[in-house]
């Protein structure tokens, strides 16, 4: 390729936001906790003809990719892949050296995104991102695309903070819908989703009463066994600790009345004995019952990180 042709931007009909690193610094200064992701960099580049990008030291953001139509090529930890219509890549935060570029004859269309915050090499570690990951196929995203523009819309009004956090906090759910792509089809739910929101909702509606696995299993005519993968798979958690976990969020809701007593709640709920709904509460909310109506009563925070929510 001619080094005269290469180009990092300037492209007919594209979008391109580059945050200050000022405007960064300052924020986070003053709101660290508020932004723990935020974007340094976005931007759409139609039929980017020519488009290049070489560095030499890596990125410290981590850079997701978003092929529409065409193609282009990235070298990463030495290894050379395409990235091709109705695919994507995030690339994690790295030293390494990092190179892509368009297809000369069938240039991409890209939508992308850098992003970085302080823990961002541990959050990469806990979605299991990878410098020698591939590109990833998604059929055409278009909530994606709908998510970007609002994030590219409330950049375009301004770096006040309520515009910073609402682009940052917008990020969150463009990345889940491309790693958790299954979480966000806007196409009619297949039959086993269909099977498992109606579980859920006979649940809510029997919150009250002892289920078993058997008798959820035989409402859908299903094996225990076969029926507990198929709940386990969609929602990460066994039927009968989701309903566990269903009655608990339901006991924080009788619990906010003052008058509201724990054994009646738990009775309510379908408990006939009170302390062994407190230890159910306790184990699922990290704080008792009792506990709870006190943080409530004195506007304190102690409910810890399992809280259903």
């Amino acid at each position: 390729m001619n080094l005269a042709t290469k180009r990092r931007d300037g492209f007919d009909g594209e979008k391109l936001i580059s945050i200050p690193e000022k405007v960064w610094k300052d924020t986070l200064a003053r709101d660290p906790a508020l932004f723990k992701l935020y974007i340094s960099h976005i931007g759409y580049f139609p039929k980017a003809s020519y488009h290049y990008r070489e560095r030499r030291k890596g990125c410290e953001d981590n850079i997701l990719l978003y092929c529409l139509h065409g193609k282009g090529y990235c070298i990463l930890n030495d290894k050379k892949i395409v990235l091709e219509a109705n695919q994507f890549i995030i690339i994690p935060a790295t030293d390494k050296y990092l190179r892509y570029w368009a297809d000369k004859s069938d240039p991409w269309t890209l939508y992308w995104v850098h992003y970085t915050g302080p823990d961002i090499k541990s959050l990469n570690k806990s979605l299991n991102i990878n410098l020698q990951d591939g590109p990833v196929y998604s059929s055409f995203n278009e909530k994606a695309i709908g998510i970007w523009e609002e994030i590219f819309k409330s950049l375009e009004m301004g770096y006040s903070k309520e515009n910073l956090a609402n682009a940052c906090f917008c990020l969150y759910y463009l990345l889940a819908t491309f790693i958790y792509p299954e979480r966000h089809k806007t196409s009619q739910r297949d039959e086993p989703q269909d099977m498992i929101s109606k579980t859920v909702h006979f649940m809510r509606a029997n919150l009250d009463k002892k289920l078993s696995i058997d008798e959820i299993s035989a409402l859908n005519g299903l094996s225990a066994s076969h029926f507990s993968g198929l709940f386990r798979k969609s929602t990460g958690m066994p039927p009968i600790d989701y309903f566990i976990h269903l009655k608990m969020q339901k006991a924080c809701g009788l619990l906010n009345f003052d008058q509201a007593k724990i054994k009646v709640v738990a009775t309510e709920l379908g408990y006939e004995d009170q302390y062994y709904f407190s230890r159910l509460f306790k184990k699922c909310m990290g704080i008792s019952p009792q506990q709870y109506k006190l943080t409530l009563r004195n506007g304190t925070h102690g409910i810890q990180d399992n809280q259903l929510v």
